[in-house]
């Protein structure tokens, strides 16, 4: 079964950034309720990937470094690692342990790392990194949250806005073989997202997370976004933009494909089908001024996304 991979990391980026507050009550609250949250919080990507470049170790888009106070008015660094290889990974507790201690060295402060573990591998629970050698003992604990023990049901009842999020993961990598079930739980996801009373800028947000994540056939999608047309057409939602997006994305590939034929003529299929499966329109727009004025064919193929792989052979 041909379709394109499921991308994890950079909605997990993204949503952790849109809803850290959130993210930090559905997985920890005991911590979260510890957060003077009135005194906002500050992410420190910058910081961390420095710091991870000069650990020479690998470096997950969606980890993130954020400063947070207390209730007491301390300053705290909060340090979070999204695991979502679909095999456990030997160095990951190690990881922990380098990130923690070089942060903390940097810049003196108190460092909670908390890892979500959003692999398939149930056994697979790291939480700790220690090593002893002539009476000294080196160790890091740290706390853990694993999706697999999230059950579907319980997380389409919680008002949690992350929750959704959490529920779109586990679908995706559930569905990888079955284009067909995915379209059916994607569905049933979006149209619960109107029934959970949110405000309409995070049913945007979440659709549009959703929608990233699990991606689907041509053909699926293509249903996917009629059914959607319908189904907001039938409950009277105006201020959802969702058809309008995919309208804007629709256009806009017609566009590149149209210029790059008037420029060259004959255009390769590969380019046609990569150009296709495009709907960031910020992507795509920047697609079109390049089909205007570059060179070749050969040199607009370099700009394009990785073509459709086989989600069974690069997800399992």
């Amino acid at each position: 079964m041909t379709q394109q991979r499921a991308d994890y990391d950079n909605p997990w980026k993204e949503a952790l950034s849109l809803y850290f507050q959130p993210f930090i009550a559905f997985f920890f609250p005991i911590i979260h309720d510890n957060i003077n949250w009135e005194r906002g919080y500050e992410f420190l990507d910058n910081e961390l990937q420095q710091i991870v470049r000069e650990a020479e170790i690998g470096f997950r888009e969606a980890d993130k470094l954020v400063k947070v106070w207390r209730n007491d008015g301390q300053e705290t660094w909060i340090l979070i690692h999204i695991e979502i290889q679909s095999q456990p990974q030997r160095e990951f507790a190690e990881r922990m342990y380098v990130y923690n201690n070089r942060i903390f060295d940097r810049y003196r402060r108190p460092v909670v790392s908390l890892a979500i573990l959003a692999d398939e591998q149930a056994s697979w629970r790291p939480q700790q990194f220690s090593y002893d050698l002539w009476g000294c003992h080196v160790s890091l604990e740290f706390p853990t949250v694993k999706l697999l023990d999230y059950d579907p049901e319980t997380l389409s009842q919680n008002q949690n806005v992350f929750a959704p999020i959490i529920a779109a993961h586990l679908e995706t990598q559930k569905t990888r073989r079955n284009p067909q079930q995915r379209y059916q739980t994607k569905l049933n996801l979006i149209k619960g997202l109107y029934r959970r009373g949110l405000s309409r800028q995070d049913i945007l947000e979440l659709f549009r997370l959703i929608d990233w994540m699990m991606v689907l056939p041509e053909r699926q999608q293509s249903n996917f976004r009629d059914e959607i047309q319908r189904f907001e057409e039938e409950n009277r939602m105006p201020y959802v933009t969702s058809i309008e997006r995919f309208g804007i994305a629709r256009g806009r590939r017609e566009d590149i494909i149209e210029v790059l034929e008037v420029r060259f003529e004959a255009v390769p299929e590969t380019i046609v089908e990569a150009v296709n499966q495009i709907n960031d329109t910020a992507l795509l727009k920047s697609l079109h001024r390049q089909a205007i004025t570059i060179a070749t064919l050969e040199e607009f193929q370099t700009l394009l996304p990785p073509q459709a792989e086989n989600e069974e052979s690069s997800e399992s």
